[in-house]
């Protein structure tokens, strides 16, 4: 559940109640970390619903703030929360979408990564998770994958910057197995692959990355991403203006079969 800015309702409801708890006894965001052992920055995090604290997190609050166990019986609740809050919504579009295409530019979209590929980029998160975090996304974008054999299956169709597939991320052995991982997909009737080649000199998407979604509805949705958060446009003509720009960027790219043969020659260099 989610409140009106698409923070966790269960995570803005802990992080309320310690900030209410913490000023009760008079105690500063700075205090708080000191007595637990944790930054400060983190202590914000969790009051701002922003931050799932691990258990360990919970209880020493719980012993700080003189809560006696409020605060450790939520812990439950919080791990429900399996995406970061901002995250959510565009979850649950995703899973029920009846079509869905993609351009990468930086790293490959989630519903194509590997287990190791996809740790590797989570680990790689500025600023740092902490291992448990980590595993707890992983598992969490690979069980988002449920939707590329889902019945009825949606049409899904993703656009890759070339570099995208050379880049060794987690490895060059990871690398390989997540370009062979993609040739699978490839094969998928119901999916396809393109790849933007670097030798193009120009072509539509030097904006950045972008999905475009259609709801069972018939609603069309597009959901853009940058290094200051993410956002859903949902009005009609900037829509058709970001489906527009994907038609030509489809256009631009590789063939379907051109982009395997050249997945194919890049994992046999590997």
């Amino acid at each position: 559940m989610r409140d009106h800015d698409g923070r966790s309702v269960g995570l803005a409801i802990f992080g309320m109640q310690s900030r209410a708890l913490r000023e009760r006894l008079g105690m500063t965001q700075a205090e708080l970390a000191g007595h637990i052992g944790y930054s400060e920055s983190l202590v914000r995090m969790v009051e701002r619903g922003e931050r799932r604290p691990r258990p360990d997190y919970v209880e020493r609050v719980d012993k700080a703030l003189q809560a006696q166990g409020v605060l450790v019986a939520a812990t439950p609740f919080l791990r429900q929360d399996r995406y970061p809050p901002w995250f959510i919504e565009y979850v649950e579009t995703e899973a029920n979408a009846v079509s869905l295409y993609s351009y990468s530019t930086h790293v490959l979209h989630g519903l194509l990564q590997t287990e190791e590929y996809a740790r590797a980029v989570l680990s790689a998160h500025c600023p740092t998770l902490d291992d448990e975090e980590i595993e707890h996304r992983v598992a969490a974008r690979l069980d988002r994958q449920a939707l590329l054999a889902r019945k009825p299956a949606p049409t899904l169709g993703f656009v890759l910057e070339e570099w995208v597939l050379r880049r060794p991320i987690g490895g060059r052995a990871a690398l390989k197995a997540q370009l062979l991982h993609l040739l699978e997909c490839a094969a998928m009737r119901n999916l396809a692959i393109q790849v933007m080649p670097t030798a193009c000199e120009t072509h539509a998407g030097f904006d950045g990355p972008l999905t475009l979604l259609e709801t069972p509805e018939s609603r069309r949705l597009a959901y853009v991403e940058g290094q200051a958060g993410s956002e859903f446009v949902t009005e009609g003509a900037k829509v058709g203006v970001l489906e527009q720009r994907y038609g030509i960027i489809r256009a631009q790219a590789l063939t379907t079969e051109d982009s395997a043969r050249l997945i194919e020659c890049l994992a046999g260099e590997l």
